[in-house]
């Protein structure tokens, strides 16, 4: 495919803004020789504006029709082929097996999204006929997406958080990352062809780039959005979380803005199986060069022997692991940054790492582990920052009591993680449930990186981790970010919408009077 540098505004190219930026190999910190365009103010208002026109026609369009269009998508992305792979591996480093799995990931999803359509039930049709209200799901309207450097395709210009609002019947305009501009124009020319092929309106998808902030507000700003979908570091999206509550009309923002992870690993789990533990944890430490928003960044134990033994493997094992390629340069010194005021802390101890690689033709990180006690963490809320990238911070406590009052007073997080064994059930159930109250997803034995896209899936967790702890950016509920309910009350039948009409001629699951039924009344 021949790529342009320029924003893909409602289907046609455009190229108004004055500056360019530069895409960059991570392994060799090599420059592209295409530029790409930072999009104008007045090519973000024109993609919004395409995009409020969009959801005139797109907000009468079937489930079944959107479904299709979802499916010409996924299969003009698998067209696509190697150039999609050899492109993504030179603007990230992440490497051909890794992506490839990826993209089955991305347009894995996609499908899954279109399957969920045809099979109806999630406009959540509610009737109570007695009261004769009605109610069901309905798109809120034009979305803004900010895709991620991470995953350049499942949490990208195609990923979940685009094919979620797509699904809900919402317009999208995503914001490129600048990590990976070639990789994203790629998937505009895919998108937009399956919008022309499907006869979609053109403003059903734009994509601008941008290297700086100015796009983003721009895009947050504008009053046709009703809805962000944002994935990245707690910085940026809590930037844009206060842009949107500041507009006259203030709208939504689902962000997930990464966690620390914690992990509690009792002294039972270590006597009988530390050696083990400690291999699982470097591996998801260091697992895509530790960036992952669930990488196990935070890990309590109580103070002993044996957790001190602990905590010298893993360090070693950290130390003889190999250094991995970072993203991009923002992401090597983001981490230096957050590694270097973490340290700052009189009641940090360096193990290992802790700086960049200074003579590497990459951008790399050394494997960094540290360590600090539980009163330190308690005292100071700095202390919980995410560290993107392979670094953890261990966390001893005096006992069983001081570690209870840590978990107390952790932040909000995407994940935690209980290490223990069969015998301690009735003794930790209560720190399991501590456990809960910090994250929205909770695993027992394992470890955290390794989202399955599946319906149980539960990708989200109290603040800082997300801005709305009620939803997911992971699995099929995550459509509902992008919808609202909407009640009618004794509106004639002939008004309402079909999957609310007497007859369900949809033939869809509907709640009718407590009782679930495809029947009609």
């Amino acid at each position: 495919m021949g790529l342009t540098g320029k924003n893909y505004i409602a289907g046609a190219t455009s190229a108004e803004g004055s500056e360019v930026f530069y895409s960059v190999d991570p392994r060799s910190k090599a420059t592209g020789e295409l530029p790409f365009y930072n999009a104008s103010k007045a090519e973000v208002d024109r993609a919004v504006a395409a995009a409020v026109a969009a959801f005139e026609d797109l907000r009468n369009y079937s489930s079944n029709r959107i479904a299709e269009f979802m499916d010409e998508v996924a299969a003009r992305i698998d067209t696509i082929g190697d150039e999609l792979l050899h492109t993504a591996d030179r603007e990230t480093g992440l490497g051909l097996p890794r992506l490839t799995g990826e993209r089955e990931r991305a347009t894995g999803q996609i499908r899954s999204f279109a399957a969920l359509l045809r099979e109806g039930d999630y406009l959540r049709a509610i009737i109570n006929s007695e009261a004769s209200v009605r109610q069901m799901q309905f798109p809120v309207g034009p979305v803004a997406i900010f895709a991620a450097s991470n995953f350049p395709f499942a949490f990208a210009v195609p990923g979940g958080d685009t094919a979620s609002a797509i699904a809900a019947g919402c317009p999208v305009v995503v914001k490129a990352h600048p990590g990976h501009p070639a990789t994203s124009e790629l998937f505009a020319i895919a998108i937009s062809a399956a919008v022309k092929a499907q006869g979609f309106p053109a403003g059903m998808f734009s994509m601008v780039q941008g290297a700086g902030i100015d796009v983003g507000q721009w895009l947050v700003a504008n009053d046709g959005i009703e809805a962000v979908g944002f994935t990245g570091s707690l910085r940026g999206g809590r930037a844009i979380y206060d842009a949107a509550a500041a507009r006259p009309r203030p709208i939504p923002v689902y962000a997930e803005m990464g966690s620390v992870n914690p992990v509690v690993i009792t002294q039972a789990a270590l006597a009988n199986r530390a050696d083990d533990i400690a291999d699982g944890l470097v591996g998801s430490i260091t697992l895509g060069t530790g960036q992952f928003c669930t990488n196990p960044g935070l890990i309590l134990l109580e103070e002993s022997a044996a957790s001190q033994d602990f905590i010298a493997d893993v360090t070693e094992k950290m130390r003889a692991a190999p250094e991995g390629v970072l993203l991009n340069a923002a992401i090597e010194q983001g981490l230096q940054s957050a590694v270097s005021q973490t340290r700052d802390n009189p009641n940090i101890s360096l193990l290992t790492g802790g700086e960049a690689v200074a003579d590497s033709d990459s951008f790399c990180f050394r494997n960094t582990v540290m360590q600090t006690t539980a009163s330190a963490i308690r005292a100071d809320d700095a202390l919980q920052v995410e560290h993107f990238g392979p670094v953890t911070l261990f966390v001893l406590c005096e006992d069983g009591e001081d570690l209870r009052e840590t978990v107390n007073a952790l932040e909000g997080n995407l994940t935690s993680t209980m290490h223990a064994e069969e015998d301690e059930l009735e003794s930790i159930g209560d720190l399991l449930h501590q456990l809960r109250e910090k994250a929205g997803r909770v695993i027992w034995n394992g470890f955290p990186t390794g989202v399955a896209v599946i319906p149980a899936m539960q990708h989200g967790g109290p603040y800082p981790a997300t801005t709305a702890p009620s939803t997911s950016s992971v699995g099929v509920n995550a459509i509902y970010r992008f919808m609202r309910p909407i009640a009618f009350q004794n509106v004639p039948d002939a008004l309402l919408p079909d999957p609310l009409k007497d007859a369900n001629p949809l033939g869809i699951m509907r709640m009718v009077d407590g009782v679930n039924t495809d029947g009609a009344l």
